[in-house]
Parts: C-alpha cells; sequence; structure tokens
C-alpha cells in the first residue's frame, strides 16, 4: 500500500515549504516556498508560489501567482493571475486576466478574458473569445478566434484558422472605441477565413478575405475570395 498524502492547506498570512500532497489550498495572502506536486491545486486570493506546480487539477483565482512553472491535466485560471514560466496542460481555460511568462503547450486551450504569452503557444485546439496577445508563434491545428478587441501573435499556423469579428449591433461607438481586429505578421494554414486582421502574408490552400481587413499579400495554392471594402495589396497563386 502507498503512503497516503497529506493536505496542505494555507489560509491568511500562513507559509509553508514545498513538497508532495494530495489537495493543496492557499488562501488569503498564502505563500508556499519550493515546487508542490499534488492531485488538486487550488489558489485564492493572493495566494504565491516561489516554485513549480504539478497538479492534475489547478485552479487559480484572484491574484494567484505562479513563479515557476505549471504542469496540469485541468488548468482554470480566474481572476488576475501571474504564472511566470511556462505551461504544460491538456485542457486551459483562461477567464479574467493572466500572464503567462513563458510558452503553454498542450491539448484545448479556451481564452474567455484576456491572456498575455510571452513565448509560443502550441495547442491542438486555440479558441478565443476574449483579448490576447503572443509574443511569439501560435500553433494549433484547429483555430477559432472571436474577436472583442485587440489581439496580437508574432505568427500563426495552422490547418483550420477561422478569425471573426464580434458584432456589435447598434453599438457602433463601442466599436469605434474598442476595435476588434488581430495583428500578425504571418498567418498560414490549410483553410482560412479572415476579419478584422492585419497581416503582412497571409498563405494557404484555401483563402477568404473577410470585411475590415489589410493584407499586404496573400498567397494561395486553391482558391482565393476577397471580400469588397477590405484592403489585399497583392495576391499571387502559387
Amino acid at each position: 500500500m502507498g503512503v497516503e498524502k497529506k493536505d496542505l492547506i494555507i489560509n491568511g498570512f500562513g507559509s509553508s515549504s514545498g513538497g508532495s500532497f494530495d489537495e493543496v489550498s492557499v488562501n488569503g495572502k498564502g505563500t508556499v516556498v519550493g515546487d508542490i506536486e499534488c492531485n488538486k491545486y487550488d489558489c485564492n486570493g493572493l495566494g504565491n508560489v516561489n516554485g513549480n506546480v504539478t497538479a492534475d487539477r489547478v485552479q487559480i483565482n484572484g491574484k494567484g501567482k505562479i513563479n515557476g512553472n505549471l504542469v496540469g491535466r485541468d488548468i482554470t485560471v480566474d481572476g488576475h493571475s501571474t504564472l511566470g514560466g511556462d505551461v504544460t496542460y491538456e485542457s486551459f481555460r483562461i477567464s479574467g486576466s493572466c500572464s503567462i511568462g513563458g510558452m503553454v503547450k498542450g491539448e484545448r486551450l479556451k481564452i474567455n478574458g484576456k491572456a498575455t504569452i510571452g513565448g509560443d503557444c502550441e495547442t491542438e485546439e486555440f479558441v478565443s473569445e476574449g483579448i490576447f496577445k503572443i509574443g511569439g508563434l501560435l500553433n494549433a491545428e484547429d483555430i477559432d478566434i472571436t474577436l472583442y478587441g485587440e489581439c496580437m501573435a508574432k505568427e500563426i499556423g495552422g490547418q483550420s484558422i477561422r478569425v471573426r469579428q464580434k458584432s456589435y449591433g447598434l453599438i457602433k461607438i463601442f466599436k469605434t472605441l474598442f476595435p476588434s481586429r488581430l495583428v500578425a505578421t504571418v498567418i498560414e494554414g490549410d483553410d482560412i477565413y479572415l476579419e478584422g486582421v492585419r497581416a503582412k502574408i497571409v498563405r494557404g490552400n484555401n483563402v477568404v478575405i473577410g470585411k475590415d481587413c489589410e493584407i499586404d499579400l496573400v498567397e494561395y495554392f486553391e482558391d482565393f475570395t476577397n471580400t469588397k471594402g477590405s484592403k489585399v495589396k497583392e495576391h499571387t497563386k502559387l
């Protein structure tokens, strides 16, 4: 029989060393110094970990902070959280505001709020219904983006890439004050549909340029469609 793991619960201004636990709950201004391995990690308030976290399930709320790397099967981040290192996951959902210092890598990433990723983002499925800034490459098999503000990525690559603007209906002044657009240097994929995109190069098999786009060059292998009102300076069939 294996040794039963204990729980680590920190409330208020408490602090503890890292280690191996069943469940870890850091509340208030609780601090953990060292790496954590556990089945469930729950952080609320101003919880802070000066180390790496490896867990099956991760829930970070408030202004939770992890200064090292985060590895988890199912990760949910709410509030205004900061992750200093890399994030590895199966399922990763970001609500509120989350800043990630390193790269993210996993199977499914969904952004419902605001995400800032310092490095590359490599995931099987990328779904965004919010705002994001990716310092490196966004690479995913399936990319589905609904723009609610300005989003940025250095380069974007995928099999299926869909970028659509959120419809504001009659509230046109909101769209004017907070433009919904995606800015990237290069976008490359098999099937591409774009709205509200500014890019230097778009390259794909089937490319549809929807409304409110500004593209310097479109390169396509099979089909290309340009919607009236979008600016494509040059297009060429490869």
